[in-house]
């Protein structure tokens, strides 16, 4: 299948079960070939939303495309264009990772010779060529993913969703699925819809996020936009001397606000009046000798905290 030059679109999505609003009425976009990044935390809504774009779940209200095609109206047309590796995966623990693939191949028409390079060329792709032959009760939970990923993507669709694809993971394989999730998007054009708990995630990957708590999307952006949104950057000097503390003090409040510091050291947030070379140079214009400078960049642990009023729980896995 082409790449569609169509992505993912939403408006006043809503999912009600019984008396509860899962998802109450979001609205979004994603372009073809960018990654989006979609975090909340848990009962935030962002599987129900998922469930709802993938087609596994009708909407109770509004609308949605993906690929062009009406999540409620045209479902065979949707699930042609999208690959799918949900938090759910139903692997078979007696089945090897390339009877997986077969079986996945054989319900999408794809047979014969153009089956088996396909096989091969998935496996290597995602670094399970050694163990293509081996049962999958015999995988870690880094290749399990690894082989999600490569049936979601058996059919070349041409927008895939990743439901908290790296939950549990070690970190070398987190980076592994992150690598290859980067290149299927710079170098392939797919379209990627990733809901994470890891806040690191979502920075090192996404060209956008959107940040849902409660049903609704309480933040958007790109991870630099929505940093830049909740702070700027602070400085943090110690000085070599505790003596110059004071006059340290005095020098640091050209440059913004007083905020909190370690013991021995002092600290500003940055107001515009001066970046950290203008700080250094400042240092040194007043013989004032630092043992340490820190720069604190905003992270998206502040901006989350800032929008929901909690941490994510992902991020104290970092």
């Amino acid at each position: 299948m082409g790449r569609s030059d169509r992505g993912i679109e939403a408006e006043g999505l809503i999912r009600r079960f019984k008396d509860v609003d899962a998802v109450r009425g979001i609205d979004l976009r994603v372009a073809p070939g960018e990654i989006y990044g979609f975090l909340g935390p848990n009962g935030a809504g962002k599987s129900t939303t998922v469930h709802m774009l993938t087609t596994l779940l009708p909407p109770t209200a509004g609308r949605a495309t993906v690929a062009g095609y009406d999540v409620a109206r045209q479902g065979p047309q949707v699930r042609a264009s999208i690959g799918a590796a949900l938090q759910e995966a139903a692997l078979d623990p007696f089945l090897t990772g390339r009877e997986h693939l077969r079986l996945q191949a054989s319900l999408h028409g794809i047979a014969g010779a153009e089956r088996k390079r396909l096989i091969e060329a998935l496996l290597d792709r995602v670094g399970l060529t050694q163990a293509g032959d081996r049962k999958v009760r015999t995988y870690s939970g880094g290749m399990k993913r690894r082989l999600d990923l490569a049936l979601a993507l058996i059919h070349d669709p041409s927008i895939i969703f990743l439901d908290e694809p790296t939950t549990g993971l070690d970190p070398q394989s987190r980076t592994a699925l992150w690598a290859e999730v980067g290149r299927l998007a710079r170098e392939e054009g797919v379209t990627i819809f990733l809901t994470t708990q890891y806040l690191e995630e979502a920075d090192v990957l996404a060209d956008r996020v959107g940040i849902i708590d409660h049903g609704l999307i309480v933040a958007e952006g790109t991870p630099a936009q929505l940093k830049a949104e909740i702070g700027k950057p602070t400085v943090e000097v110690v000085p070599e001397s505790a003596d110059e503390l004071d006059r340290l003090r005095a020098l640091l409040r050209r440059f913004g606000d007083e905020t909190a510091a370690r013991p021995g050291a002092f600290a500003v947030q940055l107001d515009g009046h001066g970046a950290l070379p203008d700080v250094v140079r400042a240092l040194d214009s007043e013989s004032l000798r630092a043992a340490q400078i820190n720069l604190h960049e905003p992270s998206l642990d502040d901006v989350f905290l800032a929008k929901t009023g909690r941490t994510l729980e992902g991020a104290e896995a970092d």
